[in-house]
C-alpha cells in the first residue's frame, strides 16, 4: 500500500445529532495521508458542523470516526498523560476569535473596547497570548514579528486571522483545520494567506478547510462538496476546477416583500438633516502609533457611499467615530446629523439615527434570545434583551423578518441559527427604528453566492423606497449595491 493510500482519518456512516437536529445521517468519507481537503457548500450546508463533528464537538450517535493518524503518532511516542487523546493532535481556527482579558473582572472583550485606550491596554499583547520570547521558525511565514507587542484587540481582521494560526501551529498538530479563513480579508491579504497555508501544507501539516468554491489554495488536492448535510461530491482538486460554477439568481424580490418595505419605511425622516456626516481634519492616535490623519469628508443626505481600504487602513476607526463608539471623538472636528460632537447630545441621541451592522457586533452579540428578541432590541440599541417590545415593535420586527426571509428561525436561539440568519437577523435590527443613515461594515461575510444577491436586492429595493443615506464597507467590490455612486478609500489611516 503506497503512502498515499493509507487513511489518515475515516468517517464510516456516521450519524450526527445535536440538541433536537440531525446534522448528518450515515455519511462517510475518508482522507487520506498526502491529502489536503477543501469542504465547499453553500451557507448551511453543514461545513463547519463537520469539522466540530471531526474535533468531537457533537453526539455521534451511529457509525464512527477512525482517527488513523492518532493511532499512528501512539505507536510512535511514549505517551504519559493519561487523558491524552486525538484532540491533542488537532488544532482548529474558526473565523471569530475567542481572546480573552487580562483582568480578572472582565473575561471577554466588549464592543468598544478597542477604541477606549485605558481598557485596551487590560488586552493581552500578541506575545503574551502566543505565550513566547521568541518567534519559532515554524511560524515565520506568518510574519508575526512585527505584531508581538502589538495588543489583541488592535489587530486588523488579517492581523487576527495570522496570530490564531500562530497560536494554531505552536500546539504542532498533525490535522489543522480552519473555518472560513477568508473572511474578512482584503485581496492582497487573501493571496498572502493563500500563499502562507501553501507553505504550512508543505512543511508537513494536512489541513482541511471550508472556504468557498472560488476561494481555494493551490496546495489543496482534494474538494468535498456538501448540501443540507449531506455529500453530494468528492473531487480532485482539477476536477473539482473544471467544474461549471452555478449560474448567478437573478429572480426579484417578491412584490409582497415589495410592498412590506414601503409601508415599513414610510415615516423615515432621511431628509430633515443637511448634513448626515462633517468631519474636517481628523486624526485618531493611540500612543505612538497613528489611525487616522487629515482626514476631510461630508457625507449629505441619501448619499450613497463605498468606504473601501485594506485590512488595517483604518475604516473601522473611521465608522467608530460616526457610530458614537470612539470617545475621541470630542477632540476632532465631527458633526453628526447637523450637531457637533460634544455639544450636549448623548450617544444614544445618535445611535437611534443609525442602523449597524458589522462582523464585530456579529462578535460580541452574546444574547441567548431567540431572534425575533434580537431583533427588538435594536429598538433600544443594546446588546442584548432589554425590556419586553411593544406590540407594535413587535409587529415591525416581525415585518423586517419577512423581508428578509427568516421568519422561520423567529422562535429559534440566535446562537443556534446558521452564521447566515444570524447575520440577517442583525440586519433585521438595524432597519427596525427606520434610521436616516445605514452603516453596513461587510455585511455579507458569512453569506453564499445566493444570499448575497438577495441581500443586495433587498438594499436596492430599500433605497429605492427610503431616503436613507448608506455607508457600505466591503473587500469585494460586487457586493456593493448598484445604488452606490461615491467612493472613498483610506490606506493607513489617510485618503487616497
Amino acid at each position: 500500500m503506497t503512502d498515499k493510500q493509507t487513511p489518515f482519518l475515516s468517517m464510516e456512516h456516521i450519524t450526527v445529532r445535536y440538541l433536537d437536529k440531525t446534522l448528518f445521517d450515515t455519511l462517510s468519507w475518508q482522507i487520506n495521508k498526502g491529502e489536503q481537503w477543501a469542504i465547499t457548500g453553500p451557507s448551511g450546508a453543514g461545513k463547519t458542523a463537520l469539522l466540530n463533528t471531526i474535533l468531537g464537538k457533537f453526539n455521534i450517535i451511529n457509525g464512527s470516526i477512525h482517527y488513523h493518524f492518532y493511532d499512528d503518532y501512539c505507536s510512535h511516542h511514549t505517551i504519559t498523560d493519561p487523558w491524552f487523546n486525538y484532540r491533542n493532535l488537532i488544532s482548529m481556527v474558526g473565523h471569530h476569535h475567542t481572546f480573552r482579558n487580562l483582568s480578572n473582572t472582565t473575561t471577554d472583550f466588549y464592543y468598544q473596547q478597542r477604541f477606549n485606550s485605558m481598557d485596551a491596554d487590560n488586552s493581552p499583547t500578541v506575545m503574551e497570548y502566543l505565550e513566547i520570547n521568541t518567534v519559532p521558525s515554524l511560524v515565520k511565514a506568518l510574519r508575526i514579528e512585527p505584531l508581538l507587542e502589538k495588543r489583541l484587540i488592535k489587530l486588523s481582521n488579517g492581523e487576527t486571522r495570522r496570530v490564531m494560526i500562530a497560536r494554531a501551529l505552536l500546539q504542532q498538530p498533525q490535522l489543522l483545520m480552519l473555518d472560513n479563513p477568508y473572511i474578512g480579508l482584503d485581496v492582497q491579504a487573501r493571496k498572502d494567506f493563500s500563499h502562507m497555508i501553501n507553505e504550512i501544507i508543505a512543511a508537513g501539516t494536512t489541513v482541511l478547510l471550508a472556504t468557498t468554491p472560488t476561494e481555494i489554495p493551490d496546495h489543496i488536492t482534494h474538494v468535498l462538496t456538501l448540501d443540507n448535510g449531506t455529500i453530494t461530491g468528492k473531487y480532485t482538486r482539477e476536477a473539482f476546477l473544471e467544474l461549471p460554477l452555478p449560474a448567478p439568481v437573478t429572480a426579484s424580490l417578491p412584490a409582497m416583500a415589495t410592498d412590506k418595505i414601503a409601508a415599513l419605511v414610510q415615516n423615515s425622516t432621511g431628509n430633515t438633516f443637511e448634513t448626515i456626516v462633517r468631519m474636517e481634519d481628523i486624526h485618531i492616535k493611540y500612543g505612538e502609533n497613528t489611525i487616522l490623519h487629515g482626514i476631510n469628508w461630508t457625507v449629505k443626505p441619501n448619499d450613497k457611499w463605498a468606504l473601501l481600504g485594506p485590512n488595517g487602513a483604518g475604516k473601522s476607526t473611521l465608522l467608530s467615530l460616526i457610530n458614537g463608539d470612539n470617545p475621541q471623538a470630542y477632540a476632532n472636528k465631527l458633526w453628526l446629523f447637523d450637531r457637533k460632537r460634544g455639544s450636549g447630545e448623548s450617544i444614544w441621541d445618535i445611535k437611534k439615527k443609525i442602523g449597524f451592522v458589522s462582523p464585530e457586533l456579529h462578535q460580541y452579540f452574546t444574547s441567548r434570545d431567540n431572534c425575533l428578541k434580537v431583533v427588538c432590541s435594536g429598538f433600544s440599541d443594546v446588546i442584548g434583551s432589554t425590556r419586553p417590545a411593544t406590540p407594535e415593535q413587535l409587529q415591525i420586527a416581525n415585518d423586517w423578518m419577512s423581508v428578509l426571509d427568516i421568519s422561520e428561525h423567529a422562535n429559534a436561539p440566535f446562537k443556534l441559527v446558521s452564521e447566515s440568519a444570524q447575520r440577517l437577523t442583525l440586519l433585521a435590527r438595524a432597519l427596525v427604528k427606520n434610521p436616516p443613515l445605514l452603516i453596513f461594515d461587510e455585511p455579507c461575510q458569512g453569506l453564499d453566492a445566493q444570499q448575497k444577491i438577495h441581500f443586495k436586492q433587498v438594499i436596492e429595493q430599500l433605497c429605492a423606497h427610503m431616503p436613507v443615506t448608506l455607508i457600505f464597507v466591503t473587500h469585494y467590490e460586487e457586493e456593493l449595491p448598484d445604488c452606490v455612486d461615491k467612493f472613498i478609500r483610506l490606506q493607513k489611516g489617510e485618503m487616497v
